[in-house]
């Protein structure tokens, strides 16, 4: 197996081991500490934890206007008559929609690419929400793009495609400012910096 926990004998632990250890960020040994936490947690706990793993395919969807996490569709942000119609941030996952709603800097709506631009791990424009965003500019009132992917490589990259997309809709497209550090991921930034480098936007 490989975890490592050949020496297991019980069945059901061996399996809750290999699936902690196929999540993102957590290797074998955090797999294990997981398993045996729950194995010593109370049967409501572990319940709890169960459902709530259930519910959350169950009970969630993508938003059909700007692919964000939802429970109805379209989501929250976009039916509300409080946001700003007439600006689009777009970032790359949707985490990055919870950690730019945390600085409390922006009002108007989102789009969810789902991933950036990478020849690398062949994620191309085609497999991203791309055209998606080039359908709404031609259709709802949107003055201004502000693409927020992160700092990095494969965001640059994203963020000079879609800018030179959207140059024939005449829209306004504008990136995040500076100050970010490059190779980070916006959800990791804290609300000071991240809201700054909303406020201080640069036209692309």
């Amino acid at each position: 197996m490989p975890t490592g926990i050949e020496h297991l004998t019980v069945e059901p632990i061996a399996r809750l081991i290999e699936e902690f250890n196929k999540l993102p960020g957590i290797g074998p040994k955090t797999a294990s500490r997981l398993t045996f936490y729950l194995l010593r947690a109370n049967p409501e706990q572990a319940a709890a934890l169960a459902q709530a793993i259930v519910e959350v395919k169950e009970k969630t969807l993508y938003c059909s206007r700007c692919f964000n996490i939802a429970m109805t569709d379209p989501c929250a942000v976009c039916s509300s008559t409080n946001r700003e119609q007439s600006v689009i941030c777009v970032v790359e996952e949707p985490l990055d929609v919870l950690a730019l709603e945390r600085t409390g800097e922006f009002n108007g709506l989102y789009h969810v690419l789902h991933g950036a631009i990478s020849p690398v791990e062949g994620i191309n424009p085609d497999d991203l929400k791309i055209r998606e965003l080039i359908a709404r500019t031609r259709v709802e009132p949107i003055e201004e793009v502000i693409i927020a992917t992160n700092p990095t490589t494969e965001g640059r990259a994203t963020q000079h495609y879609i800018a030179r997309e959207l140059v024939p809709s005449g829209v306004k497209v504008t990136a995040l400012a500076q100050g970010l550090p490059v190779g980070g991921d916006l959800e990791y930034a804290d609300e000071i910096t991240l809201g700054r480098a909303l406020e201080n936007r640069r036209e692309v």
